[in-house]
């Protein structure tokens, strides 16, 4: 079973899918948001390429566990998606991923301009890949 990953932000949705084993997570895309139409069909496109039958979405918290103005954002959109798809989607903590990803880069001695490009897909990666590891740890 294909597992898609996706970190949301206002700007740009990072896209990660696992292997067909659900051991690991490879990025995809980063896609620029345009209007939510146009993210959904993206997005469609995606999920039928690879075969996804399950969405994993980055849900930001507060340090202290609380939902913020952009966790309310990523609510609202896991609800739309869910309607809109009928995929089994799960809200997976994201915090701190965005960080490891800009630290992973900047010991990789990527340059800021390139770190832009990919950060978003990095840490859709470290969302997605935190998921799979912790139902592995079930099996």
């Amino acid at each position: 079973m294909r597992i898609l990953g996706l970190d949301l932000g206002d700007r740009t949705i990072g896209v990660a899918v696992s292997d067909a084993l659900g051991w690991t997570a490879q990025g995809v895309d980063t896609i620029k948001r345009v209007s939510l139409e146009e993210d959904f069909a993206r997005l469609d496109e995606i999920i039928s390429r690879y075969g996804v039958e399950r969405v994993v979405i980055g849900l930001p918290k507060n340090m202290n566990g609380t939902i913020g103005p952009q966790g309310e954002k990523v609510l609202e959109f896991a609800s739309l998606f869910k309607e809109r798809t009928s995929l089994d989607v799960v809200l997976w903590d994201e915090r701190l991923t965005t960080v490891a990803a800009e630290r992973m880069l900047i010991e990789a001695d990527v340059s800021r301009r390139k770190r832009k490009k990919v950060i978003d897909k990095l840490a859709a990666i470290y969302i997605l890949q935190g998921y799979l590891d912790s139902i592995s740890n079930m099996r």
